[in-house]
């Protein structure tokens, strides 16, 4: 008889999870059959979007639970009240984090951390962060109503403002230093926000996680992109985030009246920077991939409709799970650039401003989220992060695992991100898995 490779994955998550959890505390059912209770996930979520809605708004209308701001501080504490209804007591770290923490049965062994963020962007939606971390709660939740404790301890994070600057995540991975406190956001200190959430960034040392000292961190996630969405698969396991560089681009050309100046003595910067954008565009589509070039900011001076275009200041921003494949595609972008400036008798400096290398998911953690999603009887799909996560930071001090679930249409960051509630539960219940999954094997 030949198996399929999603039978034997099956198997290996009944095998693995059963070896070290034969049966519930009540008899009933063996633990690969664990899940979480949907509705009351939902209701976690429905109840979390009350914080930040537009006056008068309803959950469809979205969120702006912009980090350090009243929403976000009211979402806190509703979270916090959400763990206290499951007898599990938060802890906030000094960089703001929520820890939620259950012991385990083994001696000796590393914690397996979860979880995400609840911050928002301005005009965001109800599931980007939300979902990783109510599920999370969830999570600790059912194992904690099923009489089910790990071999390994689990501690689930809420971390502090994913979106505009990973302080919770950076500071765990050492990423934030003290100086970076001292960054001014409407007119208050990173410092200030952080001891608004009851952090402390004078013992900032001590929200340090060091190597070594995790099993792993696993985090669920709506995918903020239509490839699951246009498949109709259920399960995303990310092989990783991105890398993403960043240039900014100077165009000097010769600013002069533009009702004198004949169009063969122009030098036109505007002109060298739209066959530019055009160019980022060829180069980037001019092989198979997921890669992506962006021009997303520009500049022009003098900015004037009667005015040659005399300087033009834009950004180019390249991602790809691969940092040599996007380099390689700058020099291109450099040659062009230069063959642009000759044609149009301008000068292009372009600068890389930024380098952020890939996060790649550990190979063991996403062959165990596929076994998961098999045991549930979930087809996935392998697929990189084109976006930024807390998991990101994480990856430089352990293993790290992403599971997505999809995004109705790609749409994210908008009152209009939407993941039906079908594909919410799959998700806690992969994570859940994954999480025994990883218990079961990991010393």
């Amino acid at each position: 008889m030949r198996f399929t490779r999603r039978e034997l994955l099956a198997g290996l998550a009944l095998a693995s999870v059963n070896a070290v959890f034969p049966v519930f505390s009540s008899g009933k059912w063996p633990a690969s059959d664990l899940r979480i209770n949907p509705e009351r996930l939902r209701e976690s979520l429905e109840g979390l979007s009350v914080y930040g809605r537009p006056t008068g708004g309803s959950f469809a209308d979205g969120v702006s639970r912009i980090a350090f701001s009243d929403a976000d501080i009211a979402g806190r504490n509703y979270v916090m009240r959400r763990m206290r209804e499951f007898d599990l007591e938060p802890r906030v770290d000094p960089a703001g984090s929520i820890f939620g923490i259950r012991g385990g049965s083994g001696q000796g062994l590393q914690p397996i951390l979860f979880g995400s963020h609840i911050d928002s962007v301005p005009g965001g939606g109800n599931f980007d962060g939300d979902l990783g971390s109510m599920s999370a709660i969830e999570i600790m939740h059912t194992l904690k109503e099923h009489g089910i404790t790990t071999r390994h301890p689990l501690q689930m994070v809420i971390w502090t403002d994913e979106e505009s600057s990973f302080a919770g995540s950076g500071a765990a991975a050492g990423v934030l230093q003290p100086r970076d406190f001292d960054r001014v956001r409407n007119g208050i200190s990173l410092a200030d926000n952080v001891r608004k959430l009851g952090g402390d960034p004078a013992r900032l040392a001590e929200a340090r996680i060091l190597p070594g000292t995790f099993c792993c961190y696993l985090e669920l996630h709506i995918e903020q992109g239509g490839f699951l969405s246009k498949a109709n698969v259920p399960i995303g396991v990310v092989e990783g985030i991105v890398s993403i560089d960043q240039y900014d681009v100077e165009i000097r050309g010769f600013a002069n009246h533009a009702g004198t100046t004949p169009m063969a003595d122009r030098h036109n910067a505007l002109l060298a920077a739209a066959k530019l954008v055009e160019a980022v565009q060829d180069v980037v589509t001019q092989e198979p991939g997921r890669q992506v070039g962006t021009v997303g900011k520009l500049e022009v001076f003098p900015n004037a409709p009667n005015v040659v275009p005399g300087l033009v200041k834009h950004s180019i921003e390249l991602r790809d799970l691969s940092a040599e494949k996007i380099a390689r595609l700058a020099d291109q972008i450099q040659k062009r650039a230069q063959e642009i400036a000759k044609e149009t008798g301008t000068e292009i400096i372009v600068h890389r401003v930024e380098h952020d290398p890939p996060a790649v998911a550990a190979p063991e953690i996403q062959e165990k989220i596929e076994a998961a999603a098999a045991g549930l009887g979930l087809r996935t799909m392998r697929l990189p992060s084109g976006a930024g996560h807390d998991a990101q930071m994480l990856a430089k001090v352990g293993p790290i695992g992403m599971i997505f679930v999809p995004s109705v249409d790609g749409i994210s960051h908008s009152p209009k991100e939407f993941t039906n509630w079908k594909d919410c539960a799959n998700g806690a219940n992969v994570l859940l898995q994954t999480i025994l999954l990883v218990d079961a094997s990991s010393t």
